[in-house]
């Protein structure tokens, strides 16, 4: 069995499926790459028994139909990005051999029997609906940044995705803040449904996804959530847990609203985490009359101290945060000016902003200082 394929071709299905290989494993077959030539078409396949992904790309000539063979993963992205630009690989497979070869260079690598590589069913699906892929985007961007990791409540490492009434909410908190994403469906009729999609997934799922507008198709089975895009099919297994209520956590009455410019605000904010303790990233936010001042101190009596004028008229207030979670709230809103809605000192606080499609909600709890 003998293939060609440009290494351009090449080397894009690899990268594209490639970090879904674990470097260690308990299974051999699993630190190597599903090749499947069928009709002058070749699937590349990874998985992790947790999260498959297939690359499909076009190839130059075969001398067989239909064959498939796996491959080490990390040896075989190595060699063909290594490679020179313009070249043609050779593929040609004997018995339990590969001999690469591509201009002047020789190669030779094992090969595992494909029948041992485990393969995900997609037949079966319980439900299924069309979304632009930067939509899919904006709401994984926009919400991620929450999730926990490697928290004990396993439910938390991982991200919502809530379909009720023609909206696809995503949802991630880590306990101490929380981002929600949601936006309008073109399919009506779909059944109320919940998956948790794990941390890994999500950023799997993040590395394919683009900003252009065609469509990718995400349908949910019992323990699978699929997304298909043009020539990449990508499928995780979901976390068995249930979410908390994510809507008992906004706030409904806060009333005290500040408004200011967006930027000004992150680069005032990330002057005083220089100075804040390293460990808690605590920063203290003292609000007055159309005056925002912001404090922070550590552990070696280091200390800042920066005000900034804002649009405010409620009481004077003092509350402390995780200088980052603001950040992260700040970097991921694109309009100019951000409004932050308060309700006390002990209250969390609730920023809204609109992405394009998108609708964000976005609460962070005060913390003691």
């Amino acid at each position: 069995m003998k293939i060609t394929i440009t290494r351009e071709n090449l080397l894009k299905v690899l990268q594209t499926v490639g970090s879904v290989v674990e470097k260690r494993h308990t299974m051999p077959i699993l630190s190597n790459l599903l090749f499947v030539v069928n009709n002058n078409m070749l699937t590349v396949t990874a998985s992790d028994s947790e999260i498959e992904t297939r690359a499909q790309t076009e190839l130059e000539s075969c001398d067989l139909e239909h064959f498939s063979i796996t491959l080490p993963a990390l040896k075989l992205i190595n060699i063909v990005r290594s490679l020179p630009d313009g070249l043609t690989v050779v593929m040609d497979f004997e018995e339990t051999r590969c001999a690469l070869s591509a201009g002047r260079s020789r190669f030779k690598l094992s090969t595992l029997p494909a029948e041992n590589f485990p393969i995900i069913d997609l037949t079966q699906s319980d439900l299924s609906f069309s979304l632009s892929q930067n939509q899919l985007k904006q709401l994984i961007s926009h919400s991620s940044f929450a999730m926990a990791s490697q928290d004990v409540r396993f439910y938390l490492n991982g991200m919502l995705f809530d379909i009720s009434n023609q909206t696809l909410r995503v949802v991630a908190t880590d306990g101490h803040r929380l981002s929600t994403c949601s936006t309008e469906l073109a399919i009506q009729g779909l059944p109320a449904t919940q998956a948790i999609l794990p941390r890994k997934g999500v950023m799997e799922l993040s590395k394919l996804i683009t900003d252009e507008d065609n469509l990718v198709q995400i349908s949910l089975a019992k323990n699978y959530l699929t997304v298909e895009l043009d020539s990449t099919v990508f499928t995780c297994k979901l976390v068995d847990g249930r979410f908390p209520d994510y809507r008992r956590v906004i706030p409904q009455n806060n009333d005290q609203v500040v408004q200011t410019d967006r930027e000004m605000l992150r680069s005032l904010l990330q002057r005083a985490s220089i100075l804040s303790n390293d460990k808690f990233k605590g920063i203290r936010l003292n609000l007055s009359q159309n005056l925002l001042a912001v404090s922070a101190s550590n552990s070696e009596q280091d200390e800042s101290h920066e005000d900034m004028a804002i649009d405010y008229s409620g009481a004077e207030m003092e509350i402390g945060f995780n200088v980052n979670y603001i950040l992260d709230v700040l970097s991921s809103i694109q309009d100019d000016c951000v409004t932050l809605l308060f309700k006390d000192a002990n209250s969390s606080c609730l920023v809204s902003a609109n992405n394009n499609n998108c609708s964000c909600q976005h609460v962070i709890m005060p913390m003691r200082l």
